[in-house]
């Protein structure tokens, strides 16, 4: 079954790396906000290069003058069910079953905005969370790493 993976990443700015297992690869997307279980919040989500499969299971440092720098750690990861659309249409709905995003959303091109500019969206499916917080949802493993820590020095 294809998989997907939320990687939160402290490189220059915070942001969330979504990505989906798609055709052998990771189709990829930077949410600057992070992704959320409130159907009310649309995450901006800029589509990136694809990434190798087996990078959806790094966390570590990426060292200091290379692209990316910084701390990355997997804020959550699941199955992933593609339900209708593909992203050649513009239009992707699917279901994840993670620990932090379960259920129904949809990533959908911004028309006008050029091809890598996406919305991310929970839909309403009885498992969505109102007032749902990225923050809130780190876990007290990754609170622990991340105290202390200079993210861009590991």
């Amino acid at each position: 079954m294809p998989f997907f993976v939320v990687q939160e990443h402290h490189a220059t700015r915070l942001h969330y790396d979504f990505r989906l297992e798609i055709g052998g690869v990771l189709k990829s997307w930077a949410i600057p906000k992070g992704p959320s279980m409130d159907p009310k919040d649309k995450r901006l989500a800029v589509m990136v290069e694809d990434h190798t499969v087996e990078y959806g299971s790094f966390e570590g440092v990426i060292p200091e003058g290379s692209y990316g720098a910084g701390l990355v750690l997997i804020w959550d990861k699941g199955d992933f069910t593609p339900v209708r659309g593909s992203i050649e249409e513009g239009i992707l709905e699917f279901t994840l079953s993670g620990r932090k995003l379960k259920g129904l959303f949809v990533l959908a091109r911004m028309k006008g905005r050029g091809p890598d500019n996406w919305l991310l969206i929970k839909k309403k499916d009885g498992l969505e969370e109102p007032g749902f917080e990225v923050a809130a949802a780190l876990t007290p493993a990754v609170e622990k790493r991340l105290r202390g820590k200079n993210p861009y020095k590991g």
